[in-house]
């Protein structure tokens, strides 16, 4: 018989505006055995940051892990005013369906920019950065070290549009991009190790379907029911967007790819630019979707490994495993 080595732990920092994708991601991660969960910074974007912390604690209370090291991160972007996508996630970022008070049990003195730095300085090269929420921690952070991505051992981000869409293709808004684009621009533009961009272009066709959910409910575990509740709540909102109760699993994708990079099936480097169309602002890998320059000059950015297409099907069976507590 073969001896399978062991997989390499990521001992992981996660920036979170702690939606529903966000808890699924976070309790995704608490159950592989090749991660720690190492640090969690909020921030503002599916919900007000306040209740981003209340959600990571009670998804740290499902995992078992509530002595995880949380911190208060930024109320709104860098300019302008937050848009909080409550008609999404509900007023509380996870359905609204609980109301009893929790908080996390072990919150930094340091806001989350601060405690990205000091974790970053601390450790070069020990952490991966996840980022999955508007990135305004990433941009303040950054002021204060402007060699930050450098100081981790990979950025991975659930965030961005890719490559520029075939002629006559209509893309998923990308909130995290186009709530704080300040920070975003200030990202793409610093130096860094490695930072990979898991944008709507993969993660919109990544889809969690009604026989996942069911499967879910079947498990009969407190990880299993807790994933189908909140699951439900955003199938409400997406079921008017397709006809179907189901939903994409945004964040979760990107936390899967950063411990599994092998289920990336394509994938292309290049500099990433933020765009508006004087809507909506997005990022994007600037070329177009045939791999041909555009038409307008760019700005200098070091290389980005942009996600084109991903193993789906071995993603979202290890994501509902795990999802189930089994």
């Amino acid at each position: 018989m073969t001896d399978i080595a062991p997989r390499e732990t990521r001992h992981i920092v996660l920036d979170t505006d702690t939606g529903i994708d966000d808890a699924l991601a976070l309790l995704y991660l608490a159950g592989r055995d090749d991660v720690e969960i190492s640090a969690i910074t909020s921030v503002y974007g599916n919900t007000p940051v306040e209740a981003a912390l209340t959600n990571i604690a009670r998804v740290l209370k499902v995992a078992g892990l509530d002595d995880t090291l949380v911190a208060k991160g930024a109320a709104g972007p860098i300019e302008g005013e937050a848009r909080i996508a409550s008609h999404v996630h509900g007023h509380d970022g996870l359905g609204d369906l609980w109301s009893e008070p929790i908080v996390p049990k072990n919150l930094s003195p340091l806001s989350s920019a601060e405690l990205l730095v000091e974790l970053g300085r601390s450790r070069p090269g020990y952490y991966d950065l996840l980022p999955v929420g508007p990135l305004t921690n990433i941009g303040l952070a950054l002021e204060i070290e402007p060699e930050l991505l450098t100081l981790y051992r990979s950025v991975v981000i659930m965030g961005g549009s890719g490559p520029f869409p075939p002629l006559g293709t209509v893309q998923m808004v990308d909130a995290n991009i186009h709530n704080d684009s300040v920070a975003a621009a200030r990202m793409f533009a610093a130096p860094r190790n490695q930072l990979v961009m898991v944008g709507v272009n993969v993660t919109a066709g990544t889809i969690v379907d009604e026989q996942a959910v069911q499967a879910l409910h079947r498990a009969g575990t407190e990880w299993g029911t807790f994933s189908a509740q909140i699951l439900e709540a955003y199938m409400d909102f997406y079921q008017v967007a397709w006809g179907r109760r189901v939903s994409p699993a945004h964040d979760g994708l990107a936390a899967a790819l950063l411990v599994q990079p092998e289920w990336i099936t394509s994938s292309v480097s290049g500099p990433v630019n933020i765009t508006t169309d004087g809507f909506f602002t997005r990022a994007h890998l600037m070329q177009t979707a045939e791999g041909l320059p555009v038409s307008w000059p760019t700005e200098d950015a070091p290389d980005t490994l942009v996600v084109l297409d991903v193993d789906r099907q071995a993603f979202l069976a290890d994501f509902i495993r795990v999802l189930s507590g089994h």
